[in-house]
């Protein structure tokens, strides 16, 4: 039988799969760097994603998945449990309700042990973390659930991690304005240290960039304080932090001077050969001798 869930449309959809889809890709670092106690218990070689099922409202007529549901078991036992993550990009008073029936649904279908989550990422203060049903003249339930409020999260207390989980979320943490370069510029020299595949390098980055966006003054800024770290090698490297720059910069010059000339610009600007090649169609061999003459 489907699990029914009434909601309405709501333009913050396209946030939830963000965050959906970095949880799922980083299920058990995010685990690790936001709920250690419940990291410590978990089987992670028994995981199973169980929330691509699709869920119908025949009372709206809708159809949709139902958050973050993965399946595993407590660690050194058979008992089978399921995680529920629910991610929250805006205020909603009633959200504790919805809490539990989603808790409701999901124990109905699987009969399982449930350990509920939400994830606030907006910027208010409001936040929940329990369902209570009472009379004046009996108390029946209260459920209780875990909870994660970024904009309570200190960014700096993550930097070291080396968590991708982390890193993304470090662009919806608790940072001023003015702190937005420095946040940036420790999040790429995260990136540098994990050396992740660029699939899921992508992806952290395109959430960070997402949520995080920096003035060309502030990009300048950042350019120029990256230069000076010891890794600015690496960080320069990273084909998807400054490959959209790098071919805006290739056409911006191509108007007025060659390809050669380009490639050198390029170069100075500390652009990597392969991402050159890829602008001004040389070949790698050629860009390499213009390095040289540099």
């Amino acid at each position: 039988m489907p699990l029914v869930v009434r909601e309405v449309p709501r333009i913050y959809m396209k946030h939830d799969q963000l965050y959906k889809e970095l949880i799922n890709t980083f299920f058990k670092e995010f685990i690790e760097a936001f709920f250690p106690d419940v990291y410590e218990h978990l089987d992670f070689q028994a995981i199973k994603p169980i929330s691509e099922e699709v869920y119908t409202d025949v009372l709206q007529g809708e159809n949709r998945r139902l958050d973050i549901v993965v399946e595993t078991k407590l660690r050194n036992t058979d008992v089978v449990i399921i995680v529920h993550i629910k991610p929250q990009s805006y205020v909603q008073r009633e959200f504790h309700e919805r809490m539990f029936r989603y808790f409701s649904l999901l124990y109905n279908k699987y009969r399982k042990p449930i350990v509920p989550i939400a994830v606030f990422s907006y910027k208010e203060n409001w936040e929940k973390n329990r369902y209570t049903m009472e009379f004046p003249f009996f108390h029946v339930l209260t459920f209780h659930y875990l909870t994660l409020h970024l904009r309570k999260k200190n960014w700096r207390d993550y930097i070291r991690s080396d968590n991708p989980a982390a890193a993304a979320l470090l662009s919806k943490m608790g940072y001023n304005e003015d702190e937005k370069i420095e946040v940036k510029k420790e999040f790429l020299r995260m990136i540098t240290r994990m050396e992740l595949d660029p699939a899921r390098q992508r992806l952290i980055y395109g959430f960070f960039e997402t949520y995080l966006k920096l003035s060309k003054k502030e990009e300048d800024k950042l350019m120029e304080e990256i230069r000076n770290l010891p890794e600015a090698e690496k960080i320069l490297e990273i084909p998807i932090s400054y490959e959209e720059k790098g071919k805006e910069l290739g056409k911006e010059i191509g108007k007025e001077i060659g390809k050669k000339e380009v490639a050198t610009e390029m170069l100075k600007k500390g652009l990597s050969v392969e991402l050159i090649s890829d602008v001004t169609h040389l070949e790698v061999q050629e860009i390499e001798r213009l390095k040289k003459q540099i």
